[in-house]
């Protein structure tokens, strides 16, 4: 398997999804998704559908798990494709331009391939495992250690299948400890500006699957260390229950002190 030809397919449907996305226009249809109060627009169905295409006509043998579409192909393929047509699709729907497309490619669970793609500022940022981790015009992403004076600026994600009474005292110790806390409604834009050095950590509860491995990598392949909630090793495979995908990331040399703001909870 070449994973810089996928990388690159992936790159090119990423920013070609973008395009869609971004010519989409200011008022998409937007429609009740679930009960959990999420929404779908016209705009996720077609960006997903060119994504389907691409990455199907390209690697016809794999299988892909899309949010919209569910499960294409065998389940417990050695090479599955997840896809996040449009992250941030509740900020669409109220105007906010605050979204990214993610693709992942993992290998028996495991992410060996993550696209981010921005299309309001028609950015890239993508990793291969082991290979690193970069932004436009290729420059390799390396987020500086920044000692804060006044608690962290820290990002916050939680499953849409988590009510906010189970999330609660975690949330709670992050709005006590930390300086400021986003809450971005799209995962992947969260973890590019991790990436990027733009924060000094993420925490998530029972995070999506579909949109975790992308963003999880090219954190990881900037230098960035995940953990599980207790500290212990974040565990990448995808076949674990929702609260494997918890996790608390940041420097290397932050970590320490985000475990200690998080512990309490």
């Amino acid at each position: 398997m070449d994973l810089e030809h996928a990388r690159h397919v992936a790159v090119q449907a990423a920013e070609a999804a973008g395009r869609i996305l971004r010519e989409g226009g200011p008022a998409p249809a937007v429609r009740p998704k679930g009960d959990t109060g999420d929404v779908v627009t016209d705009l996720d169905l077609a960006s997903e559908k060119l994504l389907l295409e691409r990455i199907l006509t390209a690697f016809p043998s794999h299988s892909v798990i899309a949010e919209e579409s569910g499960l294409v192909g065998a389940a417990g393929g050695e090479w599955t494709w997840l896809i996040d047509p449009l992250d941030g699709t509740n900020n669409v729907a109220i105007g906010l331009p605050a979204y990214v497309v993610g693709l992942a490619l993992c290998h028996r669970g495991r992410p060996v391939v993550g696209v981010v793609h921005e299309p309001v500022a028609d950015r890239t940022w993508s990793a291969l495992r082991g290979s690193g981790a970069y932004g436009p015009a290729g420059v390799r992403l390396a987020p500086p250690y920044r000692p804060w004076r006044h608690g962290p600026v820290v990002a916050w994600t939680q499953g849409h299948g988590v009510s906010r009474a189970a999330a609660h005292p975690l949330k709670m110790r992050l709005d006590l400890g930390a300086r400021r806390v986003l809450q971005l409604w799209a995962p992947l834009l969260s973890w590019a500006m991790l990436a990027r050095g733009d924060i000094d950590g993420f925490v998530g509860y029972c995070a999506e699957a579909v949109d975790l491995p992308a963003g999880a990598l090219l954190a990881h392949e900037a230098g960035i260390e995940i953990r599980a909630l207790d500290g212990g090793p974040f565990p990448w495979s995808l076949e674990g229950p929702p609260e494997d995908r918890s996790f608390v990331a940041g420097h290397p040399r932050a970590i320490p002190a985000l475990l200690e703001l998080i512990g309490s909870a």
